[in-house]
């Protein structure tokens, strides 16, 4: 079963951050249970990623409606973004790797996730609204890290829209079987062990669900 790590944090080279402890705890236990397997590691902020820009997704967009020929520029953009979509669809287990910005996602995994909420790719539109096409045994795990606790349900609790943003497009508009969450947080207030074993301990579960274990 293949596995797609989408890393989103900014300084993804940085092995100190809570993000890449998640990561790699991740591995290890990946490592574990699936050994004859290889995960793919996709660094955001390393590589091409189009955005909903004039000069970019809007322009390639519109050409594409109106079978417009495109600049070479264009094309480029176009199969980038097109490689992207068919990177995310041939591996049937995600795996998301982020700080949490602002209560929300990084700016470069919301242009990641424009680039693969396309209608007749991942969803369709019909009359009653629209329909997710990725049914077929798709899961997603989102490995989250943040400064503050967002559990607690207190005023924190509902401020926390990256977890709310990505639960809705895999499952309600993609039709991903589950995206599950894993936190390290409270790094903020909290030394690092306790917050890294509370993470290990969320982390079975998931693992059980998404491999079968």
């Amino acid at each position: 079963m293949k596995t797609l790590i989408i890393n989103a944090h900014p300084d993804y080279q940085n092995e100190t951050t809570f993000s890449a402890k998640l990561q790699q705890l991740f591995l290890q236990h990946y490592q574990t249970i699936c050994p004859a397997e290889e995960v793919e590691i996709l660094n955001l902020y390393q590589t091409e990623i189009p955005r909903i820009e004039t000069t970019q997704l809007l322009k390639i967009w519109e050409k594409e409606g109106q079978q417009q020929e495109m600049t070479r520029d264009e094309q480029k953009i176009a199969q980038r973004s097109k490689a992207l979509i068919a990177q995310f669809k041939a591996h049937h287990r995600i795996v998301i790797v982020t700080p949490m910005h602002n209560f929300n996602i990084t700016s470069r995994l919301k242009d990641y996730m424009d680039n693969i909420l396309v209608p007749r790719q991942t969803f369709k539109y019909t009359d009653t609204g629209s329909v997710g096409l990725m049914t077929d045994d798709y899961q997603a795990l989102l490995l989250q890290a943040s400064g503050s606790v967002y559990t607690n349900d207190d005023r924190y609790t509902a401020l926390e829209f990256s977890y709310h943003y990505l639960k809705g497009m895999f499952e309600e508009i993609m039709g991903f079987d589950a995206l599950h969450i894993v936190r390290a947080q409270g790094t903020a207030t909290t030394d690092e062990a306790t917050v890294m074993q509370q993470a290990a301990n969320d982390l079975t579960t998931p693992l059980s669900t998404m491999y079968n274990i």
